[in-house]
């Protein structure tokens, strides 16, 4: 099944990379050299005061998928990310470390789908370093005035 592009108003995320749905290149899931893929966003919503970015998979054979990245703290002005986030807030990933972790889903398998999705928030948020997926939600959920995602997939 193919993953729909979540937009719930006029904010867009996509890569440059590749295209929704498309698959991740190879460049972007090397383990000796973790890049991730670049990533713009257009149409901001009026009242954004920063942004938040997560890319998590959910087809992983775990209960609750597995976060390959998460990002926050990025002020409204940004509209695209080229490197792994460093100058912003870099939450936890799966493996409990910040950062990105490159896709790397079991051999053989059928394709995963790599969720970006994008959050605009309002102001008001004190966020901690190393924040979670989950911890980051919950701490985000009550001030996302709109979010975006896009899919990319990739099997080894």
């Amino acid at each position: 099944m193919d993953a729909p592009k979540l937009n719930l108003g006029d904010l867009d995320i996509t890569s440059p990379a590749f295209g929704h749905g498309e698959r991740i290149p190879q460049r972007y899931t090397d383990l000796d050299r973790p890049v991730p893929p670049p990533l713009r966003w257009t149409n901001a919503p009026s009242g954004t005061v920063s942004y938040a970015l997560v890319m998590h998979d959910p087809d992983a054979p775990l209960t609750y998928g597995f976060t390959h990245w998460v990002v926050y703290g990025i002020p409204a002005g940004t509209t695209q990310l080229d490197d792994d986030g460093a100058a912003y807030t870099a939450g936890i990933n799966s493996l409990g470390q910040p950062g990105y972790f490159v896709p790397l889903p079991p051999p053989g398998r059928s394709h995963h789908h790599y969720h970006f999705d994008l959050y605009a928030l309002e102001g008001g948020l004190n966020l901690s370093p190393g924040l979670d997926r989950a911890g980051l939600l919950a701490a985000v959920d009550e001030h996302i005035i709109e979010q975006a995602r896009t899919v990319g997939v990739y099997s080894r």
